[in-house]
């Protein structure tokens, strides 16, 4: 199975319409300060002569005030210098528009930093609800029900015609997984009723050796086929409970649940020629103690039945604290038995599903109803494939007291 490649890291999405919306602002604001400084400019120059009088560039030499001479032909006008006057009207305008722009700078930099703190509240306002959607995706995704809904407030907006959209899609799952479990449960509770008739219609003259002996072994193998189907029947019962019921929490000890996996299996592993090693540490966790009995026995069964002659079952219980002081209750199969590639992990989860060099009398419900069970006491299972051949698997619950 390939992996996508790790993602970039990015700017969350606030920071980057946070971005967009300054950098507009001051790209606007820059152009604006510019065509004001050219309009000023242009202004000033235009009105010249408002300030300057049209005597203001005189011959450079003067004299009394009489009739000019007339020029002698091939003569050229003498040069004119420049008046005292538009000298100081230059250095105004020098002036007054370095000033502007100064003053204009200063100012587009406050309202460029003004506008980026207002982009970043109004981003933060606006994406508050859809952070909503995602914790509550993220909640709903890993929880075992569908029952959450968003009922987001607020304007009827983008945001709030998503988180509907997402409500309404939830209600069609949630009747859908209803539906199904419901289904499963009655249909194996259903099923339950004929296969106890036939099971006792096949005992009865077995045991009164009313038999012909070339039947018997006929009528084993169907007591035999018999058995299996009332514990898939039993598996499927158990997964439609754990993955519909409401939960009612009660203390429990996982380790009194691997002491008793490992009695209720021990004739099987005898027979199939595996040893079982059980280690129960204390363990106590808040669950259903059914549920998590199945869970302890679910373990055991599937490292005993995909195992070999002479192979190991170890069965281990104990509590441990992470990094924050939070106590997880664990219990932990590690099994000898047939190489599993790492590829085939998730789809031993899956309900009727086995690895390719996984053989056994196991229904393929084993490790689903684990799940099922585990999700619903909001737990984490993990498996990983053994060096050599095996598998360990391992159940962590919230521990208690």
């Amino acid at each position: 199975m390939s992996r996508r490649p790790a993602a970039r890291h990015r700017l969350p999405l606030r920071a980057r319409l946070t971005l967009v919306t300054t950098a507009v602002f001051a790209v606007l604001g820059t152009a604006l300060l510019l065509l004001n400084w050219l309009s000023s400019r242009q202004l000033i120059e235009r009105n010249r002569h408002l300030v300057l009088d049209a005597s203001v560039l005189e011959p450079a030499v003067t004299g009394p005030l009489s009739t000019p001479e007339p020029l002698p032909p091939g003569a050229s006008m003498p040069a004119m210098a420049t008046t005292p006057a538009a000298e100081a009207f230059a250095d105004f305008q020098d002036r007054v528009l370095s000033e502007l722009l100064l003053r204009s700078s200063l100012l587009l930099a406050a309202l460029t930093a003004l506008a980026a703190l207002l982009a970043w509240w109004a981003a933060r306002r606006s994406l508050h609800r859809l952070s909503q959607v995602t914790a509550a995706a993220r909640r709903i995704g890993a929880g075992s029900t569908l029952e959450e809904r968003l009922a987001l407030a607020g304007p009827h907006d983008e945001v709030r015609e998503l988180g509907d959209t997402f409500d309404a899609m939830l209600d069609r799952l949630d009747r859908s997984f209803t539906a199904q479990r419901h289904f499963t449960a009655h249909a194996s509770h259903e099923l339950r009723t004929p296969l106890t008739l036939q099971r006792t219609a096949l005992e009865i003259p077995l045991a009164r050796g009313r038999v012909p002996e070339e039947l018997k072994p006929a009528l084993h193998r169907a007591l035999e086929a018999n058995a299996r189907t009332e514990q898939l029947i039993g598996a499927l019962l158990t997964l439609a409970r754990a993955e519909g019921e409401e939960l009612v929490a009660q203390p429990f000890d996982l380790a009194d649940a691997a002491v008793g996996a490992g009695d209720d299996l021990a004739e099987e592993a005898r027979t199939a020629g595996v040893r079982i090693t059980v280690r129960a540490g204390s363990a106590p966790v808040a669950g259903d103690p059914a549920l998590l009995r199945q869970t302890a026995l679910n373990l055991l069964a599937n490292a005993v039945r995909h195992n070999h002659a002479g192979g190991t079952a170890v069965i281990t219980t104990g509590t441990i604290t992470t990094g924050t002081a939070r106590a997880t209750a664990f219990v932990e199969v590690v099994n000898s038995g047939p190489v599993v590639e790492p590829a085939e992990v998730p789809a031993l989860f899956e309900p009727f599903r086995r690895g390719a060099r996984r053989r056994g009398k196991g229904s393929g419900l084993g490790l689903a109803v684990v799940r099922a069970i585990t999700a619903q006491h909001h737990g984490e299972v993990t498996a990983t494939p053994r060096t050599g051949g095996g598998l360990t698997v391992r159940v962590e619950l919230p521990a208690v007291g």
